[in-house]
């Protein structure tokens, strides 16, 4: 028997479910197994059970589906939700709502909505949110990603977290990169500040006093920062602030993680480098900025520093990035890296597989 996408995770919800019986999840199993086309000896054998078993529950849910498995159970008392109830809430969750709902994403209210009127069961929101606390299931939350197209990809992933993991001895690691335009908000009124019972409030309008631009190099063995904010952000800037992040290591070798950016490539960037032979650029792919150690600094400080932030000046703003950059150095720590190269490329090329499968059902 074939089955679909859908059935077949509903099915592996009911074999994993901890609040199954073993008689359902067997029957489950089942149905699940004949489906991935295993033959109804090996099914039988491997369960203990007879082959007209195999057919009987087979048979029951080709005609009638998860609840065809229930079996009879007279005399005892009903489960509140039936337990296929519950695998078809986190089959549904597990997937997007149907193109004719509108809806972008579930919620518990709009899920149980959908039950009811698509499938005519009825379940409260409540019970929904409690499976999804239990399954950690977040269908809110959503996440971006990006495939590179770098033909290098895979040497310089290897390359740039074999410095992360195992930096040569004796060596300084420094990730470099800029974070630009960052803007000088000023709020047009005051802020009320964070009192008994309640939290910091802020006007939705805001206006803009201008924008700089942070050169910041992380050292992956200490975690220590060195920021400098210009108004301008071109390959002279770059050089300049590359010349002081490596000035304090002169007697080192210097391998410097940074992307693409075609400010870091310039000529007078690449005849510095023919004259500095102890410092070693080491570009992280095309598209992959995730990969340098600075851009999660660059996040942290956003948070916590910038995004709530109130500024009446540029001189401001930057006055608060200085000051958050000298606390953080005051008890500064290193990143732990802990994935490997190999492990990054499985998950990049699992990625890859699963968009090259949507576009390929896309286009049918």
């Amino acid at each position: 028997m074939e089955l679909s996408v859908e059935q077949a995770a509903e099915l592996r919800e009911l074999v994993n479910s901890r609040d199954v019986s073993a008689d359902m999840a067997m029957r489950a199993r089942i149905v699940l197994w004949s489906g991935e086309g295993r033959r109804r000896k090996d099914i039988a054998e491997l369960l203990g059970v007879s082959l007209p078993m195999v057919d009987r529950w087979k048979t029951r849910y080709a005609e009638r589906g998860l609840a065809g498995l229930e079996g009879e159970q007279p005399g005892g008392p009903r489960e509140q939700v039936l337990a296929r109830v519950r695998a078809r809430v986190i089959a549904l969750t597990r997937m997007s709502p149907p193109d004719d709902t509108g809806l972008s994403h579930w919620s518990t209210r709009e899920l149980a909505k959908y039950l009811k009127r698509a499938e005519n069961i009825t379940v409260s929101w409540h019970y929904i949110a409690r499976i999804w606390r239990e399954e950690n299931l977040k269908p809110h939350r959503s996440g971006t990603f990006k495939i590179s197209k770098d033909p290098a990809f895979a040497a310089k992933v290897a390359d740039v977290i074999g410095l992360y993991l195992a930096p040569p001895g004796g060596a300084v690691v420094l990730s470099i990169d800029e974070k630009t335009q960052i803007q000088a908000l000023d709020r047009t009124q005051p802020v009320l500040p964070v009192a008994f019972a309640a939290s910091e409030k802020r006007t939705a309008d805001y206006i803009r006093h201008g924008t700089t631009n942070l050169f910041a190099a992380l050292n992956v063995t200490t975690g220590e920062v060195l920021g400098e904010c210009k108004p301008t952000r071109n390959g002279a800037d770059f050089l300049a602030f590359l010349k002081k992040a490596v000035k304090p290591h002169a007697d080192k070798d210097i391998h410097v993680v940074l992307d693409n950016l075609s400010t870091h490539t310039t000529p007078e960037v690449k005849a510095w480098l023919a004259k500095n032979p102890r410092v070693h650029f080491h570009f992280t792919p095309i598209g992959s900025s995730w990969l340098n150690q600075i851009e999660i600094w660059f996040g942290i400080l956003t948070r916590q520093s910038i995004r709530r932030g109130t500024f009446s000046s540029v001189n401001v703003l930057i006055k608060q990035i200085r000051d958050y950059i000298n606390s953080w150095n005051e008890n500064a720590k290193p990143f732990t890296w802990t994935a490997t190269a190999g492990e990054v490329l499985a998950k990049v090329r699992l990625v890859a597989t699963n968009v090259k499968k949507l576009v390929n059902n896309n286009s049918n």
